[in-house]
């Protein structure tokens, strides 16, 4: 039985994550900052093999406690699941500076500052490590300044953490999605930050959230190392890099009622 800690639980991808992983007899560590909604994700999984933990993911004693908990509860930890998240939807110039330092540290700063903590129960298990990336990583998407940069800085750390763990036999998974139908994009936020008062605007399929969660845990099994989901939006990545003067364009005109 593996011991798996996600971020982010309560809703979305991570409740995705937890209701595969608990199928698949996992014990389950869960933590999000909405704690009635934790609270009653856990219970509908049953107690035996869930800790339910709520707190801000930003927060390093909330960190302690987590692993804290692995520790006292389980007495291990073989699978951390980086999945909180937080976006934004406004033009750069008219997004407050507070809501980029939001959007780094929830997608950023907490990601790795755990990630670091959690290296010394990851050696003793020879576990492994899921960051949920983005393909605005790869490719800049108008209206998301902060989140691009965010989700960038977190691809950088992560692709040069994996070498630098591999010689304690610590596994890390860095998954590329696009854009899923979860509440990290309703629950954006406006330049002001306060919630955005418009729909977003998409490039691609939008896929669910549990097609993603069984593709991620198909991987971790395989211990591979990254993992584009979407093959759509990396084509658009290559676009980027091939034409960016073409991608520019075409981006500028999906995206215009966002920016304008």
């Amino acid at each position: 039985m593996r011991v798996v800690l996600i971020t982010g639980a309560a809703s979305g991808l991570g409740w995705q994550l937890a209701r595969v992983c608990h199928a698949r007899g996992d014990a389950l560590l869960l933590t999000d900052i909405d704690a009635n909604g934790l609270a009653a994700r856990a219970e509908e999984l049953g107690c035996e093999r869930v800790l339910a933990l709520a707190g801000d993911i930003t927060d390093p004693e909330l960190h302690a406690h987590l692993l804290d908990g692995c520790l006292q509860h389980f007495g291990r930890l073989d699978v951390l699941i980086n999945n909180a998240g937080i976006t934004h939807r406004s033009p750069t110039l008219r997004t407050d500076p507070a809501v980029f330092r939001k959007v780094m540290a929830v997608d950023y700063h907490a990601p790795l500052e755990l990630t670091l903590a959690a290296l010394p129960l990851l050696r003793e298990s020879r576990g492994q490590v899921i960051a949920i990336g983005s393909m605005a990583g790869w490719m800049p998407v108008l209206g998301r300044a902060g989140y691009c940069a965010a989700k960038s800085a977190l691809s950088q750390a992560f692709e040069v953490l994996r070498a630098e763990i591999a010689r304690d036999g610590i596994g890390l998974l860095m998954v590329y999605p696009s854009f899923l139908d979860t509440p990290i994009d309703r629950n954006a936020l406006g330049g002001d930050g306060k919630p955005a008062g418009h729909a977003r605007s998409t490039i691609g399929k939008i896929r669910g959230a549990d097609w993603m969660a069984r593709l991620i845990l198909d991987a971790l099994q395989q211990r591979r190392e990254r993992l584009f989901p979407d093959r759509g939006s990396w084509l658009a990545s290559l676009l980027w890099r091939l034409a960016p003067a073409l991608y520019l364009r075409k981006m500028s005109q999906r995206f215009a009622g966002e920016i304008g």
